[in-house]
């Protein structure tokens, strides 16, 4: 399904005035449903994004379609009332890590029941201040590997939460976007070192391996600052024919627009690993559906469960989107074999 254009800013509080009236009128049933009105709860999230990132914005309408939103819809289908008898917290890191900290602290000393973390990076700076206060990371990648949990099973300690992917995406992507461009001669990989799992190498050796079989050649594209977005992208615009895959990374997803402006600037093919990027106008992506499981571990953990006795879980399904109106503003002919396995065209 196409989602439909953010509403105009002024819309966000008058949904929310409605919800919570509407909401506060049928307290009683939510109640009974076994949510306990002894204490308002405190659940605080901590974002990347900027509060007036569209993604951020479309949050707090109660969109499902967001990681925050769903929260919120979930919550309140297992008895939890926003304003009634929780209080979302709402923080943003964006700024750089002086942001970061001043916003974890924040946090903190709000005393919460449960801080949800959207990205790996998050959860290691949150887990660096508190290790009693439950965390619930909504993605993360090689949470093991990054020591935020001693295995999947029994993640023990004060932190769980759901991976996003695996290592062997990085090869899917490639064979994906050379099937959508067949006569690439290379393939360009836009990262930040900083924010990307591993410093990229998380995905980069199935990468490479892929690139071995189908005998493409691989050009590490790293940026560390939005104002180098236009440049690294625009080198692969002329030949040999060439593509890009973006990584799961936080700092490609705060600079969505700029990266799908410059590939439209440049026409140069690019999959990415989340739908954020096809609705800023990208080609194709290919990753987690992002099904908003994170309801039922705060729900769990407000009622008294200890976050490292929940199993961390992985995705249950992957998703392929392709845009077949940008594909012919590139030029891109995408096979029929490929439109086919899509799981949603959009024009």
């Amino acid at each position: 399904m196409i989602e439909r254009p953010a509403p105009a800013r002024a819309a966000p509080a008058v949904a929310r005035r409605d919800f919570l009236r509407l909401a506060g009128a049928t307290a009683a049933g939510f109640f009974a449903l076994g949510a306990t009105p002894d204490r308002m709860r405190i659940v605080a999230s901590l974002t990347a994004l900027s509060l007036d990132d569209e993604l951020t914005r479309r949050s707090m309408t109660e969109a499902a379609t967001t990681r925050l939103g769903g929260l919120i819809a979930g919550l309140r289908q297992r008895g939890w009332v926003e304003g009634v008898n929780f209080r979302l917290e709402l923080r943003s890191s964006f700024g750089g890590a002086d942001k970061l900290k001043s916003a974890i602290q924040e946090i903190i000393d709000l005393k919460p029941d449960v801080i949800l973390t959207g990205s790996t990076g998050e959860t290691a700076a949150v887990l660096a201040a508190t290790r009693t206060i439950p965390i619930v990371f909504a993605t993360s990648n090689d949470p093991v590997g990054n020591g935020f949990v001693e295995s999947l099973a029994h993640p023990g300690g004060n932190v769980t939460g759901f991976t996003s992917s695996t290592p062997e995406m990085g090869g899917k992507w490639l064979q994906l976007i050379k099937e959508a461009v067949p006569d690439i001669a290379r393939v360009g990989v836009l990262y930040n070192p900083a924010t990307t799992p591993r410093a990229g190498r998380y995905y980069l050796d199935s990468l490479e391996a892929e690139a071995v079989t189908c005998g493409v050649g691989v050009v590490l594209v790293p940026v560390g600052k939005a104002a180098e977005i236009e440049g690294a992208i625009g080198r692969f615009s002329e030949p040999p024919k060439a593509a890009m895959i973006s990584l799961v990374d936080s700092f490609l997803v705060v600079n969505r627009q700029a990266i799908v402006a410059a590939t439209a600037k440049y026409r140069v093919p690019m999959i990415y690993p989340f739908h954020y990027f096809m609705d800023a106008g990208g080609l194709m992506s290919y990753g987690p559906t992002l099904e908003v499981r994170s309801a039922d571990y705060v729900d769990l953990i407000l009622r008294g469960t200890k976050a490292g006795d929940l199993p961390v879980q992985s995705p249950r399904k992957y998703e392929l989107l392709i845009n077949r109106s940008v594909a012919n503003a590139l030029g891109l002919r995408i096979p029929f074999t490929l439109l086919a396995r899509a799981d949603e065209i959009r024009e």
